[in-house]
């Protein structure tokens, strides 16, 4: 609880915490209504995808712009988006012209607000709370996910049973216009550079390429994907488990998504303990198989006291999996480019519910839910195999603060525009013979690094005049893409450039040339890169 104790997080939780119920209370509201329109359990199903896809679709631009402006004001703005859109529903659900495809329409749309609100906020969290405080932070982001997923479906249900769908919307609004109060009443410091803004599209290279060269984060995207596909089932086909049941109805399908919630209330309150004893990747093993047992006797349960418990033990590994990966993802990402590498952990996540949700709602639709959930249970597993070998969060943990380099290099003696490119650095190593194998290896690290920083090509020469003599080149987009590095080195870079100077046996520092790209006078075209 300690990151409660700073005013500026507690103030953006209860924030967060508002806007989860909103999502809460609007997917239970449509799910629900959508049963009542159709009973075809492809379109139920679809009620998550369409909520979900958004974020896949969009995560990406999201981050980007989550990193380029003022997240506060971008923040603020997914909840106007919200409340938009809810204002729209309940209109629609009062003058009962919603038909089973406009819900479809206005689900996605509600959905684009997670689509612009997950990555900002996954970004300002590290802003707010020290390196130490992060892991439980997220604990705690992770407590208001599932508090809201009882208080939201509890207060929905609700008002399905007493009042109607078009109540449960209204409410959304108002809580989408609290959800704003509380994120103006944040004054955000502004990021000081003395370079211009990243442009959006070249912003969405780097993070792309970022995540590309990121082992680790590779990893946790594949396993997350995989988690998803597996564990949506139970969640997309739940309005029409609960019913199916003998005292099935919707105060059923409410209990059981409190229950859900219940459960991951209780392991998130636990996280901290168990993380003493119990590795990240291990915890995502544990949870999948977990989710997988407590999925089949949710759906094989013949009434809601059997069904209950098991999918309070859904909960339960449903948010250790998910926060394991969460922080595997978090503390692989340093701050410059988090709500990009974000948002396409996100796009991970929601790619598989969204790919999930349709896939096992097509499956039930062929044969019953059952088959489909079970069906579900038995890949999630297997397909965890497949990546067992890969850790995303079993090593230590590199140092991503941020960290001045030392050297620093000489300008420029001619007139360079601030756009003008590509921009060739080559560096040069003298290196002893016999160790040319361990510093091939670390001149991978490098490579690895360098491209994450956003160069767009890098290489390694061995000099053939000269044993232990390599030049060491990368490009960078342009001047200004180039001089942006400096802003984007930490410690674990400094770590890294200290480890291969330490190979270096010349009486100088390997030397440094940069060289800016030529333009062919007379026919108009820039160098091949």
């Amino acid at each position: 609880m300690a990151p409660l104790r700073q005013p500026v997080f507690r103030m953006l939780w209860l924030a967060w915490l508002a806007a989860n119920m909103t999502m809460w209370m609007n997917e239970v509201a449509s799910a629900w209504l959508m049963t009542s329109l159709t009973e075809n359990a492809f379109m139920v199903a679809m009620v998550q995808a369409a909520s979900t896809l958004p974020v896949f679709l969009l995560g990406l631009p999201s981050g980007a712009l989550a990193d380029i402006v003022d997240r506060r004001r971008y923040f603020a703005l997914t909840q106007v988006w919200a409340g938009l859109v809810a204002i729209l529903l309940a209109a629609l659900a009062f003058a009962d012209a919603l038909t089973a495809p406009l819900l479809l329409v206005l689900t996605f749309a509600n959905g684009i607000t997670m689509a612009m609100r997950w990555p900002v906020f996954a970004a300002i969290v590290p802003e707010l709370v020290p390196r130490h405080d992060l892991p439980a932070a997220l604990a705690l982001n992770g407590i208001a996910a599932n508090m809201s997923r009882v208080i939201g479906p509890v207060i929905a249900g609700a008002l399905l049973a007493g009042a109607g769908s078009a109540y449960v919307f209204l409410l959304n609004a108002a809580l989408s216009v609290i959800a704003f109060v509380l994120i103006l009443r944040w004054r955000s410091e502004p990021k000081i550079s003395a370079l211009p803004g990243e442009r959006f599209f070249a912003a969405m290279r780097v993070g792309l390429q970022h995540v590309k060269q990121s082992p680790r984060m590779r990893t946790v995207l594949v396993r997350t994907f995989l988690f998803f596909l597996q564990a949506t089932s139970l969640t997309a086909l739940l309005p029409l488990i609960a019913r199916r049941m003998e005292d099935g109805g919707p105060g059923a399908f409410t209990l059981l998504l409190a229950a859900m919630g219940t459960g991951a209330l209780i392991m998130a309150l636990n996280l901290t303990r168990l993380r003493r004893h119990i590795e990240r990747d291990t915890m995502v093993y544990w949870g999948t198989c977990v989710h997988a047992v407590a999925a089949v006797a949710t759906v094989l349960s013949p009434n809601l006291w059997f069904a209950v418990p098991a999918m309070a033990v859904a909960g339960m590994a449903w948010i250790g999996t998910a926060n394991s990966m969460t922080v595997s993802a978090q503390l692989a990402l340093p701050d410059w480019v988090r709500a990009r590498g974000m948002s396409i952990y996100q796009m991970a996540l929601m790619g598989g519910g969204a790919a999930g949700a349709a896939l096992w709602g097509y499956v039930a639709h062929l044969s019953s839910v059952p088959t489909s959930i079970i069906a579900a249970a038995v890949l999630g597993p297997m397909m965890l195999l497949l990546t067992k070998r890969q850790g995303a969060g079993g090593i230590v943990d590199e140092d991503l603060t941020p960290a001045a380099p030392t050297g620093a290099a000489p300008p420029p003696v001619i007139d360079i525009e601030p756009n003008e490119g590509p921009v060739m650095v080559a560096i040069e190593y003298l290196i002893a013979p016999e160790n040319a194998r361990t510093f091939n290896a670390v001149m991978h690290e490098t490579r690895l690094a360098r491209l994450r920083q956003g160069a767009l090509s890098w290489g390694l020469f061995r000099d053939i005049s000269q044993a232990g003599r390599y030049i060491e080149y990368f490009l960078d987009e342009n001047w200004i893409e180039h001089q942006r590095r400096l802003e984007h080195f930490t410690a674990a870079d400094l770590e890294l450039r200290n480890r291969r100077l330490a190979f270096h046996i010349g009486e100088e520092p390997p030397r440094t040339r940069r060289y800016i790209g030529e333009t062919i006078r007379g026919f108009g075209a820039a160098p091949r890169r």
